[in-house]
């Protein structure tokens, strides 16, 4: 059996290793354009930013590693064409693209992953403008900050909320800008959200919201960014706008697009079915709502690589509806977020209720104790179908716990009613998310008397 997978990201990488160990002799190939391959993009700012040493501590794996379980990489090299009637893809090495090399196979794994959006705007192409995507991005980052003062990061999702604290923490001047009237719009809702700005700005970080740049300014290399008749001095620009599924070896391939992405079952089976697809090309359901949606995470491209191993190796698994549960820190402060926000419910026609809380992760006596906000959101069943944290310490794992009680459909009066362990140096004796279930279900009743009244 034959195999070729096009990306070596979380999902191309995971396919490959899982087929591997469930079929000792297959052949499989992995094409990809980067030059490194098996690290962590999500670890990027924290190499910026100081946390981790060094761009190398990231890197887990080299393609020679894979030779080892017989995988082949063949790395900085770019698909161009591929014939699913005939099984055939064509490549050519990005440093030599005369000559052109063809590879057929039995089963097709397309994990081409995104690329960065820029917007149109005046200035891009400027020297010290940049996107963050890859390792090698980074790194160029990374060179043009030893010799930068000022720093506009454009966009407060994640990434551009990580990638100016670290900035910040190499001691440049930092200015994040965002169009919508608060950061990290896709996770926190607005009252949330405001505790990490607030977190932000104490340490430096000028956040501007509402407000999008109209053209970058500069020679050779970027002076500043211009926004309505206002000038910020900038060295450095970081567009953190937003990332693209890339499908055009997708189509080009013949398999169904979607609203989103690359269409696949829950085998991760494209419309064509010797051709998978994995990771942030591709479309998937969104858990509460049963509607189509993107969840680019390397956790949900790595569980579908999972999947895809399976079925192509001839184990019947099934991929289940996302809730997009994520976290992340910049300093001391770790925020994380699963299911929906209030805002996102609203979109989906969904009314909801929410309980919020604010309090310690210890007992209060006890020292070293820190703050924690929780969020939780139900409808008006009662049903839980999101939850927001934000603290100084045990925030993932409390989202991992909100995840695992939305998919079984928990209300938040179960929750208000749960055994959760107690001593003093770790928990209070009542959890902050029990407090939160406990305020939801308040909420929920005053939410439904009105209803009745």
């Amino acid at each position: 059996m034959k195999i070729a997978i096009v990306g070596a990201g979380a999902g191309g990488l995971s396919t490959a290793s899982n087929i591997r160990k469930y079929n000792k002799d297959a052949e499989i190939t992995v094409i990809t354009m980067g030059k490194h391959i098996a690290y962590s993009p999500c670890a990027i700012p924290y190499v910026l930013g100081g946390e981790v040493e060094n761009f190398k501590d990231i890197i887990m794996h080299e393609a020679e590693d894979y030779l080892e379980k017989n995988i082949k990489i063949i790395t900085q090299a770019e698909v161009f064409d591929i014939s699913s009637s005939e099984n055939k893809i064509k490549y050519r090495l990005i440093n030599e693209k005369t000559e052109e090399y063809e590879l057929s196979y039995d089963y097709l794994v397309i994990a081409t992953g995104a690329s960065s959006f820029i917007p149109p705007i005046e200035g891009t192409n400027l020297n010290g403008v940049f996107k963050l995507r890859t390792l090698e991005d980074g790194l160029k980052i990374n060179e043009w900050a030893e010799k930068s003062q000022n720093a506009v990061i454009v966009g407060a999702s994640l990434i551009g909320v990580e990638v100016s604290y670290a900035l910040r923490q190499k001691g440049l001047n930092v200015t994040m800008m965002e169009m919508l009237p608060q950061i990290i719009p896709r996770s926190l809702d607005p009252d949330m959200a405001t505790i990490v700005q607030d977190y932000l700005e104490k340490h430096g970080i000028n956040v501007i919201l509402g407000q999008g740049i109209d053209k970058i300014i500069g020679d050779e290399h970027v002076e500043g960014t211009v926004f309505e008749d206002n000038v910020i001095d900038a060295d450095l620009v970081i567009m953190a706008t937003g990332v693209r599924p890339k499908t055009k070896l997708a189509e080009m391939a013949g398999c169904e697009l979607g609203k989103w992405a690359v269409v696949v079952n829950e085998k991760m089976q494209t419309s064509i079915p010797n051709i998978y697809a994995v990771g942030d090309c591709v479309e998937v359901f969104d858990a509460i709502t049963g509607e189509s949606t993107q969840s680019m995470l390397g956790t949900t491209a790595v569980r579908q690589g999972k999947i895809a191993a399976k079925n192509i190796a001839g184990i019947t698994a099934e991929f289940k509806p996302v809730l997009n549960s994520n976290v992340s820190k910049v300093g001391e402060l770790e925020f994380g977020a699963v299911g929906l926000t209030v805002a996102s419910a609203r979109q989906n026609g969904i009314y909801a209720a929410y309980g919020k809380i604010r309090a310690l992760t210890k007992a209060r006596y006890y020292p070293g104790a820190k703050r924690i906000d929780v969020k939780i959101i139900n409808n008006l069943k009662g049903r839980i179908i999101g939850c927001q944290l934000i603290g100084e310490e045990r925030v993932a794992e409390r989202v991992d716990i909100m995840s695992l009680a939305i998919i079984k459909g928990v209300t938040c009066s179960e929750l208000a009613t749960t055994e959760f362990s107690y001593a003093p140096p770790v928990s209070m004796v009542t959890d902050p998310i029990i407090l939160a279930a406990e305020d939801a279900c308040s909420k929920l009743k005053s939410v439904n008397k009105e209803e009745q009244d």
